[in-house]
């Protein structure tokens, strides 16, 4: 941080004029909206001409319960999260998410919704039931069934990587970044097209990923994917990051045994 020093007999509003100098800088780094900008953002925000994979990404809308000074305070959770299935099927009922998305649900009287397509002429909503999760901000990860099953005729789910992402291939990273600008306030579906792993701890039960993939809050529980061929692969699942040029992910094969013991039967 710069000091400005008024120096004696010097007229404070000169002084006033170089702090402005020097703070302009930084408030144009940060932009209007508040939001974290850091180098080029190169994301694209879904329209019809985006790869039609992209349509098995979801807003997920959590209602939650906060304590705050010995009150209850209700509120909503905005997140995303990705349609899966395993094998080839005619619809799919299972979605992954984040965790921590999860984490203040406590009223299972109010419904969590996940919606596909919402800026579609006739949105697909359904209500969502957890299932398991991991539990901790180190195991990022949650699973819900649907109370309806997704047509597949309607939209594709996608499949799970029988591995681990691989560090020399790129990522393609899928959410609802509720920043001002692409994200369109968590309206729109935006994604990182081709980024990297920049950091991949070794051993199966490792955590997260790093990734200089671009998203923002919202975007957590969103997909990361990874190609093989032609063919889109569900990765790992966003969780968190600094809105420029890092983004942790949880791999899937971490809880991939989970999916099929509970879940993909």
């Amino acid at each position: 941080m710069t000091n400005i020093l008024i120096h004696e007999g010097e007229n404070p509003l000169n002084a006033l004029f170089y702090l402005r100098l020097c703070l302009l800088p930084m408030l144009v780094a940060c932009g209007a909206s508040g939001n974290v900008q850091a180098g080029n953002d190169n994301r694209i925000r879904y329209d019809s001409s985006s790869p039609h994979w992209l349509q098995a990404i979801g807003q997920l809308r959590v209602p939650g319960v906060k304590y705050e000074s010995g009150h209850r305070r209700h509120y909503t959770e905005r997140c995303s999260a990705t349609l899966v299935a395993t094998t080839s099927t005619t619809s799919a009922n299972t979605i992954i998410t984040a965790w921590h998305c999860l984490e203040f649900y406590r009223d299972l009287t109010h419904k969590i919704v996940f919606t596909l397509l919402p800026e579609a002429s006739q949105p697909l909503r359904i209500e969502a039931v957890p299932v398991t999760d991991g539990g901790s901000m180190q195991a990022d990860w949650a699973i819900l069934r649907l109370r309806q099953a997704v047509p597949g005729s309607r939209i594709q789910p996608l499949s799970l990587h029988p591995r681990q992402a691989d560090p020399g291939l790129p990522l393609v990273m899928a959410g609802y970044s509720r920043d001002t600008g692409i994200g369109a306030g968590g309206n729109s579906l935006s994604y990182d097209p081709a980024c990297h792993i920049t950091r991949n701890d070794s051993g199966k039960n490792s955590g997260h990923r790093d990734s200089d993939c671009r998203a923002f809050k919202g975007a957590s529980g969103g997909a990361v994917v990874q190609f093989s061929g032609d063919e889109p692969l569900l990765s790992g699942v966003i969780s968190e990051g600094d809105g420029a040029e890092l983004s942790r992910f949880v791999p899937i094969s971490i809880f991939r045994h989970r999916l099929h013991e509970t879940v993909l039967q």
